[in-house]
């Protein structure tokens, strides 16, 4: 063996930066045609839903009863419009399935193969990925519950019902509403990364982010208790009217911590279902 040989030989490619996995991460996402797409659909659909409920109130508003009117002026439910039921069930949906679909995606094309063959390290493969996908959520996020709330209240202004953002509860609500996208997103991809099947991980995100919690009643302690635990539910509990109504009421900071255990357990998950099972 020559001498240049051995040099070849004894060259070590050196270890991708995380820097550059996240660049990697970032390009693989936004190369996909149905990435801005959905997001740009989905923002639509959350700020229509909710639009469409402000502006019902301002096109009905002189149908309702007096003391409808002053019920709806004294309980600010000015706030309900500027994140509505319905639009936290279409944010989650759309957070939920692209979550899913950005891990599950690389399984179906086979793309993931030459993945981990130019990079072994599978745990920072994904762990960049989650952040990608948290950061990109996390616009989507705050695009819409802020389009949300400035549309909402701007109808809702021209009857005198609008509500700025530095009313009790107002920045609150957006920011829980900002925040539930990337929570979804997060628990998609490791629903993604456990169950590898794109249709079975976004009827798995659906099932666990939406009908189970969904399905649990406020009216009996254990599944109260359970649904407490559910994001759906947290986000419901920084809604700053209709409290004291609950049989067992909670507080908003145990609201944000089950925001913070998903995000984090989810990720988790994800990067270590995908680095234990592909080795």
């Amino acid at each position: 063996m020559t001498t240049l040989d051995l040099r070849a030989a004894s060259v070590v490619e050196p270890r991708a930066r995380f820097r550059d996995l996240v660049a990697s991460e970032w390009l693989k996402l936004w190369s996909l045609r149905s990435t801005g797409w959905a997001l740009l659909l989905g923002a639509l659909a959350v700020v229509g839903f909710n639009f469409g409920t402000a502006w019902d109130h301002y096109r009905y508003w002189f149908q309702y009863d007096g003391q409808s009117r002053a019920d709806f002026k004294a309980n600010d439910m000015g706030l309900w419009d500027a994140f509505t039921g319905n639009a936290s069930m279409v944010l989650i949906l759309c957070a939920g399935a692209m979550g899913a679909v950005a891990v599950v995606g690389e399984y179906s094309s086979g793309l993931i193969r030459t993945t981990f063959a130019a990079v072994p390290a599978r745990g920072s493969v994904m762990a960049a990925k989650v952040l990608v996908v948290a950061v990109v959520q996390t616009a989507f996020g705050v695009v819409v519950a802020a389009g949300s709330f400035w549309s909402t209240q701007a109808m809702l202004s021209a009857r005198d019902l609008g509500l700025p953002i530095t009313h009790p509860g107002a920045m609150r609500i957006v920011v829980a509403s900002a925040l539930l996208a990337p929570v979804c997103a997060l628990v998609g991809m490791a629903i993604g990364a456990l169950l590898r099947k794109s249709a079975i991980s976004i009827v798995g995100s659906v099932v666990l982010l939406l009908l189970l919690p969904s399905a649990l009643s406020d009216q009996r302690h254990l599944t109260a208790v359970l649904a407490h635990t559910t994001p759906l539910h947290a986000w419901r509990r920084q809604m700053p009217v209709g409290l004291g109504q609950e049989p067992y009421p909670w507080s908003t900071g145990a609201a944000w911590l089950v925001y913070g255990l998903w995000a984090l357990g989810a990720a988790v998950v994800t990067v270590v279902a995908v680095r234990r099972r592909d080795q």
